[in-house]
């Protein structure tokens, strides 16, 4: 279906729905694909608007006005955009939720924002004492074609939209705020993932900062999201992808790889694919390559943080090198520093602090509705945001990174992943990015684990390449002589850990929580630590972590 450039200047988001709802009435926004146990539901853009209307009345006789919190326990779906789109309507701000996210963060996540309603899945438990009150979806299908809210409030570019959730690998979730000029500038930054007609499938949930800020973009382009079929499997994928003329498809790594490994891609016809993302983690160059040639369309990847929402991409026509080593340069609209621990900008190649500046990134950390009569709007944890926020409007997001001499961000590791080997910084991501490369490696993490001489040592948890676990001694010596031909020898593992899976957060992340707490409990993994080549720090040469003089 041809689609309409929507024309004008808009305010919020709540204008681009309406003006969209007129352009692309009958545009599908929202697809549910059919499954063994239902069958194909669709809302196009107008449906969409007026069910929007309908359940903001729903949630006006709640008591949900402009500055309440909505919370939405619910699976990605079109009833959670509709919920969505009715909270913006009355001003409210809207809080996804994981539903892959434990007990204590769901609790922690509802005790901050203390939400006038919330939404569920119908049967759900009761989500506690401070979800207010609770909806199951099946009263929200049924508002839809009711009378919509009175009095209406007059919305600014500044009303808080969205709070969303950071995954919480280092504590309990913080959430970012957005506003409804930030999910412009996303829009504008968004560049070749989206094109006005695309159909696009992501596995990404809702609650994810990559859709509750994309709403914008994929309002004003007449974007059709195609809702991935839950648990993913590849099959569906697949299936998704032929059936419904998917012309934008991400994934993070392993899933490409699952779906380019089943026998279902084999004849099935992709050929409406026009571009195919990735990012998360690290992909393997041959990886890029086949699924450039097997789905027969450019790979890009794509880097941000929840607190920025934008950051840096590659292009097509890049190489296949650039989309697996690299995160590619800045986005439109979104400048990129790297600075050393004085705020120091460093110079090409040396590795620094990530830093990321645009219109996108977020206003600050919850820190809680505002309290008393006529109040309306929100707290922010001022303490919190300042940590990651600066008056300069730079973000640190926590990442350690290099720029090659073409201008391209090579990410090394996350803050709080770095360990320190015998006085000596090791990054995880750098070191997996070589290990990735042998044989036998299907996927690889690298965590640090205490040790009483050197303070930290690497752990490599592995994940073997094929169906029979190799030798851990001999995977171990060959991890580490293919390190020293790339890296400074303290950053080859001193251990190796093969494992069937490695664990991922409610993001699809590998959990380095888990895994770091698991290495810090080994007493007898495989172990080979060496001596650096300056001669410092370790003095061992000694097997199942055994110390020597």
């Amino acid at each position: 279906m041809t689609v309409r450039q929507i024309e004008g200047e808009f305010a919020t988001v709540v204008d681009v729905l309406r003006a969209a709802a007129s352009a692309n009435a009958d545009v599908e926004a929202y697809v549910e694909p059919a499954t063994e146990v239902s069958p194909r539901r669709s809302v196009t853009f107008s449906e969409w608007d007026l069910a929007a209307g309908g359940v903001a009345g729903l949630f006006a006789e709640c008591g949900v006005t402009r500055g309440s919190v909505v919370c939405l326990l619910l699976p990605s779906s079109i009833e959670y955009m509709i919920c969505y789109a009715a909270a913006v309507r009355l001003g409210a701000v809207t809080s996804g939720i994981n539903l892959r996210l434990g007990a204590p963060e769901v609790r922690s996540i509802l005790e901050r924002t203390r939400p006038v309603v919330t939404v569920v899945e119908d049967g759900a438990p009761h989500p506690g004492p401070s979800a207010g009150s609770v909806l199951e979806r099946s009263a929200v299908r049924m508002s839809v074609d009711g009378p919509g809210a009175r009095n209406l409030p007059a919305l600014a570019q500044s009303d808080p939209v969205a709070v969303v959730w950071t995954s919480g690998t280092t504590g309990m979730p913080k959430g970012a705020v957005f506003d409804h000029a930030n999910l412009r500038a996303v829009a504008d930054g968004t560049d070749v993932l989206s094109e006005p007609g695309d159909r696009r499938l992501s596995p990404l949930p809702f609650a994810h900062v990559g859709s509750m800020t994309r709403m914008w973009d994929e309002i004003a382009n007449a974007v059709t999201t195609v809702i991935t079929p839950t648990p993913w499997r590849a099959a569906d994928a697949i299936r998704v992808m032929a059936e419904e003329r998917i012309t934008v498809a991400q994934g993070v790594p392993t899933q490409w790889a699952l779906v380019l490994a089943h026998p279902d891609l084999e004849g099935a016809d992709v050929s409406s694919l026009r571009i195919a993302g990735t990012g998360a983690s690290r992909v393997p160059p041959e990886l890029v390559a086949t699924m450039r040639e097997r789905l027969g369309v450019p790979v890009v990847v794509r880097y941000t943080s929840t607190e920025a929402s934008l950051g840096t991409g590659t292009v097509p026509g890049d190489p296949d090198l650039a989309v697996a080593t690299t995160v590619g340069r800045p986005v439109p609209g979104v400048s990129l520093g790297l600075v050393d621990d004085d705020g120091a900008s460093v110079a090409p190649g040396d590795v620094g602090r990530v830093l990321l500046r645009s219109a996108a990134v977020m206003r600050g950390y919850w820190g809680g509705p505002l309290r008393g009569p006529g109040v309306e709007g929100v707290a922010y944890d001022d303490r919190a945001t300042a940590a990651v926020l600066g008056k300069d409007a730079w973000l640190t997001t926590g990442d350690f990174g290099f720029l090659d001499g073409d201008g391209r961000l090579h990410l090394v590791g996350r803050a709080n992943e770095l360990y320190i080997r015998g006085g000596y910084n090791v990054y995880p991501a750098e070191v997996e990015g070589v290990l990735g490369d042998h044989p036998d490696v299907g996927q690889v993490a690298v965590v640090g684990a205490p040790d009483p001489v050197l303070g930290e040592v690497g752990v490599a948890f592995v994940v073997a390449a094929g169906d029979v676990p190799p030798d851990e001694h001999c995977l171990l010596d060959g991890l580490r002589s293919l390190v020293r031909d790339s890296l400074a020898d303290y950053k080859a593992p001193d251990r190796v850990v093969v494992v069937d899976a490695l664990p991922l957060t409610s993001m699809m992340k590998v959990d380095k929580r888990i895994l770091a707490e698991r290495a810090a409990t080994l007493s007898d993994a495989v172990s080979r630590p060496t001596v650096p080549k300056d001669g410092s720090g370790d003095r061992r040469e000694t097997t199942n972590g055994a110390r020597a003089s």
